[in-house]
């Protein structure tokens, strides 16, 4: 069995949607799944959304993005783990190639991403070079989908949560040590809010101060508004 898994937060725009696009490309695939939607102290609809369009719904309050999951995971049932973000919508051809994947003998791995919006055009070239080094260089899963198999991620436990942000990158990297971790080329769709809300520049800046602060600069919430400001679509 499949176990999606999905953190949210103040996510009523956009979980629904998300919980319809799993159900259509678990059922297209033919694989018996669960979706857990791990709802994170919202003040909106979150929940109600969620268990309306099909989900279970599990209520925690810990403003932590990798606890948040791996809450998800301890309730999950499934021998398969596909975490995606709240704000993205799956197609059936991902996860296809996702379950080919761990049948070919992968233990996990990840997708190159699309945004719901077309950016502009320093937009454009901040994203190419950004997904350059991270996708083709670096080869890191994205937090928005990571698939992996159950007991190659209790074998690493879980995400580390000693971070609030780029725990998707350290989950990577034991993975990587576990067994083969494979980057599937059909993206995801995922929100481009961050894109819609910070400059190209300002991003930059962001990623810049966090790659001179090092480890240190992730291990707390303050300073990480990018991941953690709570402002959604309407």
């Amino acid at each position: 069995m499949i176990s999606f898994i999905l953190p949210a937060y103040n996510e009523e725009a956009m979980v629904g949607a998300a919980v319809d696009s799993i159900q259509a490309a678990a059922r297209d695939c033919g694989q018996p799944f669960e979706i857990i939607v791990v709802n994170d102290a919202s003040a909106d609809r979150t929940a109600e959304i969620a268990h309306a369009h099909g989900a279970r719904v599990i209520d925690v309050h810990k403003r932590q993005i990798a606890a948040v999951r791996n809450a998800g995971a301890r309730e999950a049932e499934g021998d398969i783990f596909v975490f995606l973000d709240a704000d993205s919508i799956l197609p059936p051809e991902v996860l296809r190639a996702a379950l080919d994947a761990l049948a070919d003998g992968a233990i996990g791995g990840g997708a190159f991403v699309d945004f719901d919006f077309r950016p502009g055009f320093f937009q454009r070239v901040f994203v190419r070079v950004f997904t350059f080094f991270y996708f083709q260089v670096a080869r890191w899963a994205a937090g928005c989908f990571i698939f992996v198999k159950r007991d190659a991620f209790q074998a690493i436990n879980g995400f580390d949560e000693r971070y609030f942000a780029s725990e998707e990158i350290h989950l990577s990297r034991a993975l990587k040590r576990q067994g083969r971790f494979v980057l599937l080329k059909a993206p995801v769709i995922t929100s481009g809010r961050k894109l819609k809300r910070y400059s190209p520049l300002g991003m930059a800046g962001i990623f810049l101060r966090l790659g001179i602060q090092g480890r240190a600069g992730v291990q707390k919430r303050e300073g990480l508004e990018l991941w953690y400001d709570g402002k959604r679509e309407q």
